[in-house]
């Protein structure tokens, strides 16, 4: 039944609408891209899309948009060179989300592991390790925002019987600054460090610098063992969304069969956003590589 907004109610919403598309047009200082066109996809918003559980399973709830989303989940597994019948992974709320799930896989590899992350980093990722009880240190940066990689490998040194885990930015939030994963890899051979693992944030830059083959590098080919992209800012979103890939023998740890909803928990929220995957593949489609590929060279 539709219910009409009183007077006051409706005014109230026509002054936000508006006071909103002003903004809009002037809306700089955040990395959000505004020029999409989703309108072909508005008659989705009247349904309840619930992509809840795990993208590879089926659940009771099938109003959702899973088969779309393993085709996004599919393009970026390509992109970023995951390991072959070994990835894993879902779209998320945005990076902070994939950093967390990332944190949290590798906390479930090494409960007793430290995270070293540079003091660089986007804020999401201490919130992140104060909810998963974990040990860290922060590593200092240099000049350009990248991680001083001889305080970190003072700082291993220090703490060679425990696991590494590593928070590795792949474009830092002032400075687009990446840390080289090569050079984080040569630090753990060197204080002979087995058990480690590499977590990239890569929420901005990723795409655009996997699409230009920028360096240095840091996708699965180069040692990440899972990294979070966003999907609101290179390639831009009415809703915030992004995605996490890991290797899915690391994943296998986690998550449970939920018999009432006909799937397996292995996310971090239950119900996830439908709509957004949605919105990722339209744009992947529209624009194509190639189209992606001109879209950051128009953009550096």
């Amino acid at each position: 039944m539709k219910t009409p907004l009183n007077t006051k109610d409706n005014e109230r919403l026509s002054s936000y609408m508006k006071l909103a598309e002003a903004r809009a047009k002037h809306f700089i200082g955040y990395p959000i891209a505004q020029d999409f066109d989703y309108s072909e996809l508005y008659p989705l918003l009247k349904l309840p899309l619930n992509n809840v559980g795990d993208p590879w399973v089926e659940s009771t709830y099938d109003l959702n948009s899973r088969s779309l989303e393993l085709e996004v989940l599919e393009f970026f597994a390509e992109l970023f060179h995951a390991p072959a019948n070994n990835w894993w992974g879902y779209v998320t709320n945005g990076g902070s989300e994939g950093n967390l799930y990332g944190l949290y896989v590798a906390r479930e590899l090494y409960p007793n592991g430290i995270v070293y992350y540079s003091e660089a980093t986007h804020y999401s990722v201490q919130k992140n390790i104060q909810l998963l009880n974990l040990r860290s240190i922060v590593i200092r940066t240099q000049k350009n925002g990248e991680m001083d990689y001889e305080d970190l490998n003072a700082m291993v040194q220090m703490h060679r019987d425990q696991p590494v885990i590593i928070l590795a930015n792949i474009g830092t939030t002032m400075m687009e600054a990446k840390d080289d994963l090569q050079r984080i890899q040569q630090i753990l051979r060197r204080q002979a460090i087995k058990n480690h693992y590499i977590h990239c944030d890569a929420a901005l830059a990723g795409t655009y610098s996997a699409l230009l083959d920028l360096k240095p590098g840091f996708d699965f080919n180069h040692g990440t063992d899972s990294m979070a992209i966003s999907g609101h800012k290179f390639i831009g979103s009415p809703i915030p969304c992004g995605l996490v890939l890991v290797k899915k023998n690391y994943k296998d740890r986690i998550g449970k069969a939920i018999p009432y909803i006909g799937t397996v928990d292995t996310t971090i929220t239950g119900s996830r956003n439908g709509h957004s995957p949605i919105f990722i593949w339209y744009a992947l489609k529209k624009l194509g590589k190639e189209g992606l590929k001109q879209r950051a060279l128009e953009c550096l």
